[in-house]
Formats: structure tokens, sequence, C-alpha cells
């Protein structure tokens, strides 16, 4: 197949390096100093949890453009640059191009095709320009949950250091024959690719995490299972969870598990850095809109509170502005 990456990043340079290995023609965008390593040198990864690594010589480009059509698109990029990249990424799609948004935090597309009284609706914290569902047609979209980690430890080089599930599932939740094709390639490629017709609700699984890791480590420096370990940092943990599990309730997904249940799925990362973490160390903007603020502003929709997520956020975005990466 033809696939694009689209930001060959921490986990598009995994997706990208795996799917390279089982022959697929693999092409990324990337930018500035990671790019120049490709080009050189390739992509080298190191798989810390299978058999893929090796460097992968791929055709490479900070413009879409030159790439071609794609049969598959898979959007790796951090939430900031999304919106400025998708009506770059038309000349790699056909009328058939599956867009995977392999992406942290609320997808852009959440209400789209959801039914009830919200379809169709535009979050702020998501799309302020109000210009994302135009540059994009959502049929070409695959849902997608990441439930592995991974590093760029140096420009070129990406290591896989745990987890292999991935969750894909239409917006509408058809068993479509594309969303049974995107499984089995992704499973060829030693991940473990489990379709869902409730993508959604594995949007809020992953989100329950994020929204409350991700701004801890960020505030803590820690790894994931120095969080899990610590009572004093989980007591703030539970409460953010409690008050996003309302907000995920409330839109109709209520939780198939309890804060400490959600804890014990985070321990199975051990040691893994974090997004946000990784955001703080290379002093690069944090995701904190749709990880953290999209819930904000759902919890405003639905006139809850949410005092400790609010907190958190608050401080998280502090500490960012210090470091001059607001």
């Amino acid at each position: 197949m033809r696939i694009a990456i689209v930001g060959a990043g921490a986990i598009g340079g995994v997706l990208g390096g795996r799917l390279a290995a089982r022959g697929h023609q693999v092409a990324l965008v990337a930018r500035g100093d990671h790019l120049a390593a490709i080009r050189r040198d390739g992509l080298k990864l190191v798989d810390h949890v299978g058999e893929a690594s090796g460097s992968y010589r791929l055709a490479a480009s900070d413009e879409p453009a030159d790439l071609g059509t794609q049969d598959l698109v898979i959007i790796a990029l951090k939430a900031h640059a999304i919106g400025g990249m998708l009506p770059r990424i038309a000349p790699l799609l056909r009328d058939d191009t599956v867009v995977v948004p392999a992406i942290n935090g609320l997808p852009w597309w959440y209400f789209y095709r959801e039914p009830g009284p919200h379809e169709g609706r535009r979050l702020l914290t998501l799309d302020p320009a109000g210009t994302m569902f135009a540059d994009l047609d959502c049929r070409h979209v695959l849902g997608c949950v990441v439930h592995f980690a991974a590093e760029v430890r140096a420009p070129g080089e990406v290591h896989h250091t745990g987890g292999r599930r991935i969750i894909l599932g239409e917006p509408d939740g058809a068993a479509s024959e594309r969303l049974r094709r995107t499984c089995a390639l992704l499973d060829e490629a030693g991940l473990e690719a489990q379709p869902s017709q409730r993508i959604r609700l594995d949007v809020w699984v992953k989100l329950l995490g994020n929204m409350s890791f991700n701004p801890v480590a960020a505030l803590t420096g820690y790894l994931m299972n120095q969080i899990c370990a610590d009572e004093a940092v989980l007591d703030v943990i539970r409460p953010m969870m409690r008050e996003g599990m309302a907000v995920s309730a409330h839109f109709g997904y209520p939780m198939p598990m309890t804060p400490d249940q959600r804890i014990d799925l985070a321990r199975q990362l051990g040691g893994a850095k974090i997004s946000m973490l990784q955001d703080i160390e290379q002093r690069r903007p944090l995701e904190l809109a749709p990880v953290v603020g999209s819930v904000i502003e759902l919890a405003e929709l639905a006139g809850l509170p949410v005092p400790t997520i609010r907190m958190v956020h608050a401080l998280a975005r502090a500490r960012a502005r210090s470091l001059g990466i607001a």
C-alpha cells in the first residue's frame, strides 16, 4: 500500500517504520533536523517491544504535495499543528483514501455523525478558526486511539518504548470493510489493532488518562511508573478522573471502570515518559487544549463543575508560560 505518515515524530515514526518493515511504500511528512536526518540516514526505529528495529530509507518531505496520492494517510501531529495541515494534505487524497488521525485528546471530528443535539458541533478548543470540517471531509476519517508509547531520542531516531494496542472505529459505528482492512494492516505490522463500534467511548477511556497523567507529568517531571507509585499524586489524579467521568457520562459514554482501574491501565506503560513531559523537556508547546481544555469546554456545555481539572490545567498553563512555550 501507499501510506503517508503526516507527522513522523514519536507515534508517527513507529507506525511508519513498522509499516515499512512489512514492505509497504511509506512516505513521511516531517520538518527541521528530524527531516534532515531521515533524508540523510533513513528513519531509525529502535523497537523495545518487538522485532522491527532497523533503518528505513523512505521518501520524506516537509510538503505533502511532493508525495502524491495515497491509499492511507495517518495524521500523527501535535494538535496545534493539525488545523494548518489539513488543507495541505488534499494532494494526498483520492476519493477512497482513508485518513486515520492518530492524535492525543478529543479529536476535532468528535461530533461528526454523532446522533443527538450536538451532531456536527464545533468545539472552540479544538477548532478555534472554524475551518477543520471544511478543510477535510470527515467521510475519509477512521477514528483512532493509540495505546502505545514512543519517543524521538535524536533527530531521525524513534524508540517504541511500550505497548502495542491501537483502536480504530468508524465515526458512525459501522463494521466497515475499510475498518477491517486497516486493522489487519496494523496487526501485520506487529501492533494489536482492535476494531471498535463505539470509538468515542475508547476516546474517553484514553482521554481520562491523558487529561490527568499528562499535565501532572509536565508539572512533576515524573515518569508514568513514578506517578502511579506516589499516593499523594494519585490523590490528585483520582478526582480529576471522577470529574472527567461525569462529563463523559453526560454526553452518553459512562465509563466501564473506576478511577483506580483506569490507573491500573496506565501502570501497563511502565516507566514511559509521557508526551507532555517530553514536550516540556524539548521546550515544545503543550497539547493542553485538546487534552484538558476540551474537557473543560464540554463541562461548561453540560453545566458540570470540574474544579480539580481546572486547577491542574491552570498550573500546567502557568508552567508552559514560564518556559515560553504557552
